[in-house]
């Protein structure tokens, strides 16, 4: 168990906490990559892709009237697991498709409804940040297995606001979220993602939940949401 007090935000990550890490890497990766090849060629001019592909262009220095080349630059990327702006965009595209179709519900653990719903209760306010867009945010959570939980969330931040190992970035998410950072609790399974959370001055604890994460032993940590004791300002 872990305690905390006077918290005002909850700011959570995704990938190993919220979710597992095997979803996205067996199930939304595979997808993406599968048809990243036909949703760039069929959507080549349309603006919110060509919007990515320019970016996609600029960031590989690759040939932006060329599909062949912007693809091969997007599969090397998903490939590396790269944590690259225009590419989560695009999956995320790629992803509402399958959501849609029925191809896969997003994955959320056991406990992480009722505990998301008995926070807000409390008055507290949730937000995400994930090196994902805010779209593929809102669809994991949008058509998770335990329904549709975006209501609970009062915002989403991705890679826009900068790198989940900056100090800045928590700091900018502070600022966004209007509350004193001492009051702002973030949740990662990532200890560079903690340290730069700690860093900005933030209260943070580690999920732990089984699925190769280190523990980071500077900071508290938790198997689970339930183990979360969280008490309001």
């Amino acid at each position: 168990m872990a305690e905390f007090n006077g918290i005002r935000a909850i700011v959570t990550d995704i990938e190993g906490t919220t979710s597992s890490i095997s979803f996205v890497h067996e199930v939304l990766f595979p997808y993406a990559a599968k048809h990243m090849d036909a949703f760039i060629r069929e959507n080549f001019s349309a603006p919110a892709v060509a919007e990515q592909l320019d970016e996609v262009a600029r960031l590989g220095g690759v040939d932006r009237k060329s599909p062949d080349a912007l693809i091969k630059q997007l599969l090397d990327w998903i490939a590396e697991d790269k944590k690259i702006t225009p590419l989560k965009a695009l999956q995320g595209m790629i992803w509402r498709a399958g959501y849609d179709e029925g191809a896969y519900k997003g994955h959320v653990y056991p406990e992480v409804a009722e505990r998301l719903r008995h926070w807000r209760e409390l008055g507290i306010r949730l937000f995400v940040y994930s090196s994902g867009s805010v779209a593929a945010q809102k669809q994991i959570f949008g058509f998770s297995e335990a329904g549709d939980l975006t209501p609970l969330f009062s915002g989403y931040f991705d890679t826009r606001v900068g790198g989940k190992r900056e100090a800045d970035s928590y700091r900018a998410i502070v600022r966004e979220v209007s509350e004193p950072a001492s009051s702002v609790l973030f949740l990662s399974d990532v200890p560079a993602e903690l340290s730069a959370a700690a860093e900005a001055e933030l209260q943070v604890c580690q999920l732990v939940r089984g699925e190769g994460i280190e523990r980071q032993e500077a900071y508290p940590a938790v198997a689970s949401f339930a183990d979360l004791v969280i008490k309001p300002a």
